[in-house]
């Protein structure tokens, strides 16, 4: 099955990259992966504050994955695979499409103006044309209606 793998974080290009995705697979009889990654948090010497760091970042994760199934779900009546992941973000992205033949692309977003982001940066600069799938990009700043007719 053509699986659409998006990056989920707070920030707003994410839900654009998510709509895109979410409608693709709609209209491919795709999938959606929405991935949360936890980055590697510096080392407290005190375990009981590392431990209670670590879980208010799954915490969150869990939530920020959980509105986007529900997104999903609402957009494209697709119900994603959902994975929290702790990591590097372009490592755990690298091993994921690595280890998975059903990842048909990665679809980031851009930001809507100024740096695209560190993903994108990667993906598309120093690590261009290495992934075994191709990366869609979505405008940060594109209309919700051109990108209904895009996807």
């Amino acid at each position: 099955m053509r699986t659409y793998l998006v990056v989920i974080d707070d920030s707003p290009e994410a839900s654009l990259a998510l709509r895109f995705a979410a409608r693709r697979a709609a209209r491919t009889g795709g999938g959606v992966v929405v991935l949360a990654i936890i980055p590697p948090h510096d080392f407290v010497a005190f375990g009981g504050v590392q431990a209670t760091i670590e879980a208010e970042a799954r915490e969150h994760a869990e939530e920020l994955t959980a509105a986007a199934a529900d997104a999903v779900v609402q957009e494209a009546g697709v119900t994603p695979q959902i994975l929290i992941k702790s990591g590097k973000p372009v490592e755990v992205v690298r091993e994921l499409i690595g280890a998975s033949d059903e990842i048909a692309a990665l679809v980031l977003a851009t930001a809507p103006s100024g740096a695209p982001g560190p993903l994108v940066t990667h993906f598309t600069g120093q690590d261009a044309g290495t992934l075994p799938c191709p990366v869609m990009l979505v405008p940060g700043g594109i209309d919700i209606a051109r990108l209904d007719a895009l996807s």
